[in-house]
C-alpha cells in the first residue's frame, strides 16, 4: 500500500473528521480510507485515530502526527508547485479567524484587498472573539488581541498593530451626569458592561501613586459584543473601557471623551497574527501575513497616547465636557 497515499487520506480524515468525506476527497472508498489508516499505525504501532460512530478523531499521537504529516505534505505540493522558480504562488483555500469589532472595521477591507491581489487563493474568514484552536480547527491564521501579550506556545505570533484600552463615555452623558474627576467619582456613574471583560481589565488601577481599587462598578446592562458597546455610548448611555481599534475614529470626531487619562493612563492593546510554527509557510499563509503587517504597519488606524490626551484635552476647552 501506497504510504504517501495513506498519510495524504489520514490528513483528510483528521481534517474533515470524517473517513467518508475524506474518502469523497481522495476519490475512494470509505473502506479504502480506513484500511490505509491503519496501514499507517501498523507502520507507526500507534493508535492514531479514535473512532465511534458518530465522530472521528485523532489521539494524542495521532494530533502530533498528523502536524507533521500536514507540514511534510504542504512542501511537496509546494516543491511541486514552484517548478524551479523562486516562490511559489499563493493559492488554495485559506482560512482566517479574527476578531469581530477588529474584523468588521479593519480586517475585512484588507480581505477584500487581498482577495482581488490574490486571485487564486480562496479566503475563508470567520470573526469570532472565541479563541480558536488553529490546527485541530483547520485555521491556517488567526487575529488576535491580548492586552498582556500571548502565552508562550508553539505558535508564531507577528505584531500586526498596537490599539489602547481608553475609559470613555459620550458628551451627552457628560453633560448630564459629570466629568469623574478621580477614580473615585467612578463609583458614582454608570457603566455599561462588557462580557468579556478580563480579569487584567478588572485589576486594580495607580492613582497619585496610591494603588487603589477600582470602585464597583454600578449600571445594569451588560453586552457581548463590542460594537454594541460602542452604540450605547455613542447614545449616552454610560461609561466604559474600550479599544481605539473599535472606537478610534470616536475619539478623533469627539464623539466619545477619554477619562482619567493620568489616573487610568491608556492601556496597550497588541494585536496579533498568529499562525503555526513551522520553518517553511505556505505561500498563501506567508503572503496574507505580510499583507497585513504592511498595510496596518503603514496606515494606523488608531491614536496613540498623545493623541488621546489631546482629545481629551479638546473636549475640555470646548466645553463638550
Amino acid at each position: 500500500m501506497d504510504t504517501l497515499v495513506s498519510m495524504k487520506v489520514f490528513r483528510h480524515v483528521v481534517e474533515a473528521g470524517s473517513f467518508v468525506a475524506a474518502a469523497e476527497r481522495m476519490d475512494m472508498s470509505a473502506a479504502m480510507a480506513s484500511k490505509h489508516v491503519m496501514h499507517l499505525e501498523q507502520q507507526l504501532g500507534a493508535r492514531l485515530l479514535n473512532r465511534t460512530t458518530r465522530r472521528v478523531a485523532p489521539t494524542e499521537a495521532g494530533r502530533e502526527y498528523y502536524e507533521r504529516v500536514a507540514q511534510a505534505l504542504t512542501e511537496l505540493d509546494e516543491a511541486g508547485q514552484a517548478v524551479g522558480a523562486a516562490s511559489v504562488v499563493p493559492q488554495g483555500r485559506l482560512r482566517v479567524s479574527s476578531l469581530t469589532a477588529f474584523g468588521l472595521r479593519h480586517v475585512m477591507g484588507a480581505v477584500a484587498d487581498y482577495a482581488a491581489g490574490f486571485p487564486q487563493v480562496t479566503v475563508d474568514i470567520t470573526l469570532s472573539d472565541r479563541v480558536v484552536e488553529l490546527i485541530d480547527e483547520g485555521f491556517d491564521v488567526a487575529i488576535r488581541a491580548a492586552p498582556s501579550g500571548l502565552k508562550a506556545s508553539s505558535l508564531i505570533a507577528r505584531p500586526l498593530a498596537t490599539a489602547h484600552i481608553v475609559l470613555c463615555a459620550a458628551p451627552e452623558y457628560l453633560r448630564r451626569h459629570g466629568v469623574p474627576k478621580s477614580v473615585a467619582d467612578l463609583a458614582q456613574h454608570k457603566f455599561v458592561h462588557y462580557a468579556g471583560a478580563s480579569a487584567a481589565e478588572l485589576a486594580p488601577f495607580a492613582e497619585g501613586g496610591a494603588r487603589q481599587m477600582r470602585p464597583k462598578p454600578g449600571g445594569n446592562l451588560i453586552v457581548n459584543h463590542l460594537e454594541a458597546l460602542r452604540v450605547v455610548l455613542l447614545q449616552g448611555g454610560g461609561l466604559s473601557m474600550l479599544g481605539t481599534e473599535v472606537i478610534g475614529d470616536d475619539i478623533a470626531q469627539g464623539r466619545l471623551v477619554p477619562l482619567l487619562v493620568d489616573a487610568l493612563p491608556p492601556r496597550e492593546l497588541p494585536i496579533y497574527a498568529v499562525y503555526a510554527s513551522r520553518r517553511h509557510l505556505s505561500a498563501k499563509v506567508r503572503s496574507f501575513v505580510d499583507f497585513l503587517a504592511e498595510r496596518f504597519g503603514e496606515h494606523p488606524l488608531w491614536p496613540g497616547v498623545e493623541e488621546i490626551r489631546e482629545a481629551a484635552a479638546r473636549a475640555a476647552a470646548k466645553g463638550k465636557v
